[in-house]
């Protein structure tokens, strides 16, 4: 049970009303430190505490974090996002909750903006009320996407044809995962490499294609029936069949969880306004330069954004950088030999994470 559920729901910049949200910068800046379990032997079912043999299990994050989000050239706001840097204020003091977190998400709606200011007002609350958190963080995530799907429809003050995709964070110690649902994507800084921990849900790629039209869908240039640009999403209930049936707009999340090292340097969350104009490691590059500057995670936020627009986006833009060190990223020391090379140390981590990737 969340401690200040209300003060959750208020949590982020108030709106006009239903679908007549304006338009300027969003932008906010926290920093908290994430400690250790005092119990290293409590397990977490599916997500576990993984033994480290890597020389670094005595590191510890420090949380900091920055947002911005702007409409852009769209005539409407319709995106939502969530910064708690410490779930300690917001969850019941519990012995089955071992140590300080975090979460993070990004909502971009559609169709108004009901279920992105629904979902980003309640999806924490389903999380810690599943009765799998936090034995398994992995399934009380799934659950708490659907139940939220779910609820939403159940809402007869609200507008259940409105959508919105989502991205969540959960940060547990050393322990990230990392739940999506539609084309916002999160994005890990590992030493100037970019390692996407998310993969966008468009209805062109082969597994949404397959999913689709195994349930009966269809993709009419690009769109799921015709209609939406993204294979899952919450809401949308004009699209999906009764609660409990399976549907080809799916509400589902795909989770994947790491365990960050000394090596992963900060996260970016992004709706897809921001990956629409720019890769992965190009935002990873940019963040970085800035953060060797400024060490400012609430700046990068907005320098992304601006660069973004420089690039003539056409969509709703929110940015989430969440530093894991109090410094700055150190340096990047490429060994000198006797070859002359005309790439540049980015260019030299991009194709790291190129053959990483193909491994």
């Amino acid at each position: 049970m969340l401690r200040n559920s209300d003060q959750l729901k208020q949590m982020g910049t108030r709106k006009p009303p239903r679908h007549l949200s304006g338009g300027g910068v969003r932008h906010s800046i926290s920093t908290a430190m994430l400690l250790q379990s005092a119990n290293p032997d409590l397990g977490f079912g599916v997500v576990t505490m993984k033994p480290v043999t890597d020389g670094k299990s005595e590191f510890v994050p420090m949380i900091r974090s920055g947002s911005c989000a702007e409409k852009g050239p769209k005539q409407y706001m319709e995106d939502e996002h969530i910064c708690i840097d410490n779930l300690v204020e917001y969850l019941d003091a519990r012995e089955s909750f071992p140590s300080p977190g975090a979460f993070y998400g990004v909502f971009d709606g559609h169709g108004g903006t009901d279920a992105a200011t629904y979902v980003r007002q309640n999806i924490l609350n389903f999380i810690v009320e599943d009765s799998q958190f936090p034995v398994c963080l992995e399934k009380s995530i799934h659950n708490a996407f659907v139940k939220a799907d779910h609820a939403f429809a159940d809402n007869t003050s609200l507008d259940i044809s409105s959508g919105t995709t989502a991205l969540t964070a959960l940060v547990f110690g050393r322990m990230i995962v990392v739940a999506n649902a539609g084309d916002c994507r999160a994005v890990l800084g590992k030493r100037g490499r970019a390692i996407e921990l998310s993969k966008d849900h468009k209805p062109n790629c082969p597994s949404e294609r397959l999913r689709i039209e195994q349930l009966g869908g269809a993709i009419y240039d690009g769109y799921l029936n015709g209609q939406l640009s993204v294979a899952r999403a919450l809401g949308d209930w004009h699209m999906k069949g009764p609660k409990g049936s399976t549907s080809p707009l799916s509400a589902e999340p795909e989770l994947q969880q790491i365990l960050l090292t000394e090596d992963d340097e900060f996260l970016i969350i992004g709706c897809d306004g921001l990956w629409d104009v720019m890769s992965s490691q190009c935002a990873v590059s940019i963040t970085r330069k800035e953060l060797m500057v400024h060490n400012d995670p609430e700046r990068c936020s907005r320098e992304l954004v601006r660069e973004a627009l420089k690039r003539n986006t056409c969509d709703n833009l929110t940015v989430i950088v969440i530093c894991f060190s109090s410094d700055p990223p150190p340096r990047i020391e490429i060994p000198q030999t006797r070859v002359r090379r005309s790439i540049s140390a980015e260019g030299l981590n991009f194709l790291k994470g190129v053959l990483d990737g193909n491994t």
